[in-house]
C-alpha cells in the first residue's frame, strides 16, 4: 500500500487502525529487519555474490522492508486520531457509521467512514476520500446528496451512528 503524504496532510485513523500501524511498524523494525539481516549473512557465506540468487532475494526483501518502514514512520508522524466518541452525532464525520439509500435503486447500504489507511470497502469501511464519503460528509439525516462520479447518482442519508 502506498500512501503519499504532504507535510501538512493528515492521515485519519481510528484507535484500532493506529494500533495496527504501530504493530506493523514494530514487527518490521524488531522482527523482520533482524530476519533479513540473518538471511543476508547466510547468503554472503555462500561465497560469490555476483550470481547468488539468495543474496539478491534477501537484498530485495530488505529494500521492501525498509521502504515500508519509511512509509509507516511518515504515516505515524501525520496521524490524526478519529474521535469515535462523536458516534450518535447528527452530522456525518470521519468515524461515523452511515446508512444511505441509493435513490435510483432504492437499495440501502451501511458504511463506516474511515481514513484512507483503514479503507476496506468490501467490509463496509469507506475512505473519506471516496466520492460517496466526500459527498455525505458534513450532511445530516434525510439530506439528499449527489455523488459526483462519471454517472452521478443521489443518495439519501437514512441513519448516522
Amino acid at each position: 500500500m502506498s500512501v503519499n503524504t504532504n507535510q501538512d496532510e493528515k492521515i485519519y485513523v481510528t484507535a484500532e487502525g493506529l494500533a495496527d500501524l504501530q504493530n506493523e511498524y514494530d514487527n518490521l523494525v524488531h522482527v523482520e529487519r533482524a530476519h533479513v539481516i540473518e538471511e543476508l549473512k547466510e547468503a554472503r557465506a555462500q561465497g560469490d555474490l555476483s550470481e547468488n540468487a539468495d543474496y539478491d532475494a534477501a537484498r530485495d526483501k530488505q529494500a521492501h522492508i525498509e521502504e515500508r518502514i519509511k512509509q509507516l514512520e511518515n504515516m505515524l508522524k501525520h496521524v490524526e486520531l478519529i474521535d469515535e466518541k462523536q458516534k450518535g452525532a447528527k452530522i456525518v464525520r470521519i468515524g461515523s457509521t452511515v446508512t444511505v439509500e441509493e435513490l435510483d435503486t432504492q437499495s440501502e447500504y451501511t458504511y463506516s467512514i474511515v481514513g484512507s489507511v483503514e479503507a476496506d470497502p468490501l467490509n463496509g469501511k469507506l475512505s473519506n476520500q471516496t466520492p460517496l464519503a466526500a459527498a455525505i460528509l458534513e450532511h445530516k439525516v434525510n439530506d439528499v446528496v449527489t455523488v459526483n462520479v462519471d454517472e452521478p447518482y443521489q443518495v439519501k442519508i437514512i441513519k448516522i451512528k
